[in-house]
């Protein structure tokens, strides 16, 4: 179905969050008609495609009800919807509003999360919006000198395979200006390639948030650059374990400093997640007591640190497939 059909301009959109009308997109989300249009079959779970509205407003949204999650061997059975709005929750505190609008609501299969459906903007389009573009921190990316190109996007040095704009295969054991190393890889035929992310601030707000969360999935396909140019981060399901599950494509910045904004942004998560402040009560009801106490101890450990983390050895660093 083409976009045009299923988001008219006129419905709330990714574009109009970033403009500070996120309370009002959490209550048509959470109290809107819900009306489901198809499923999204190359899901695990179950995904559905829908439209909410509410008081004159309506938007396109994604439905994961909790009766079509499959079961996982390390999580509670039917908790992957309550960690998807627990990582919202997370993402706002932080002041960074990486996470589309997200919310736990009853739907026409019961119980579920919904989020705010994002529309990509194609590789080679410019931001439809270009003033809130200009305004997203991070968003003016440097430019490769040696290519002419801006750094994970446009025209790419010859050496450099997109597999996404944010993400590359490219020839050689360094990366080139503009992207940071994840690691080897098999392209077949016994040849491998560097795997690489743009060196982007985006995408290292992007990994403290899942260093916070203990995001066991960040995969490529789960970065959503918006028709206004914004970073969306998507499926959050497998998170807030107690133990280490990191397992992501932003190593790239592994054991190096962290930058000031991303300390202040973990100070202030760390007054949110106080006992018996409102971000504390809400996580309590979406993740367990002891995820609760851990995601404090991941919070204090990286002010502590002050750097990004590194690879445990212990759990696979990169989730399969990585797009």
């Amino acid at each position: 179905m083409p976009a045009s059909e299923r988001i008219p301009a006129e419905r709330v959109t990714g574009a109009d969050v970033r403009r500070g009308e996120r309370a009002g997109v959490t209550d048509l989300l959470g109290k809107g008609e819900l009306t489901v249009h198809g499923r999204i079959r190359e899901a695990s779970n179950a995904v559905l495609y829908c439209t909410v509205a509410y008081e004159g407003a309506e938007a396109a949204c994604v439905y994961k009800p909790v009766a079509g999650e499959r079961p996982l061997w390390d999580f509670p059975d039917g908790t992957l919807a309550q960690r998807e709005v627990a990582a919202y929750e997370v993402s706002e505190a932080m002041g960074w509003g990486l996470v589309p609008p997200t919310v736990l609501r009853e739907g026409p299969y019961g119980e579920g999360m919904c989020q705010l459906w994002i529309e990509e903007r194609p590789a080679d389009e410019e931001p439809a919006d270009e003033e809130a573009a200009a305004e997203e921190p991070g968003s003016d990316e440097p430019v490769n000198e040696e290519s002419g190109a801006e750094s994970g996007a446009g025209d790419p040095p010859a050496a450099v395979t997109l597999l996404t704009p944010l993400l590359a295969l490219m020839d050689g054991e360094e990366p080139v200006d503009g992207w940071k190393a994840i690691g080897l890889a098999e392209v077949g035929e016994g040849r491998t390639a560097l795997l690489v992310h743009a060196d982007d601030e985006r995408l290292r707000r992007l990994a403290v948030l899942d260093a916070v969360i203990n995001n066991g999935d960040r995969k490529g396909g789960h970065l959503l650059t918006g028709p206004d140019g914004r970073l969306h981060a998507i499926d959050h399901g497998v998170t807030f374990n107690v133990d280490d599950k990191l397992r992501t494509l932003l190593w790239g910045w592994a054991g190096e400093p962290l930058p000031e904004e991303a300390l202040a942004a973990l100070g202030r998560l760390a007054d949110a997640l106080a006992e018996g402040a409102p971000l504390a009560t809400r996580l309590a009801t979406l993740i367990t007591p002891a995820e609760c106490g851990a995601l404090r101890e991941r919070v204090r450990d990286l002010r502590h640190t002050g750097r990004h983390p590194e690879p445990s050895g212990q759990w696979p660093a990169i989730p399969w497939p990585p797009v």
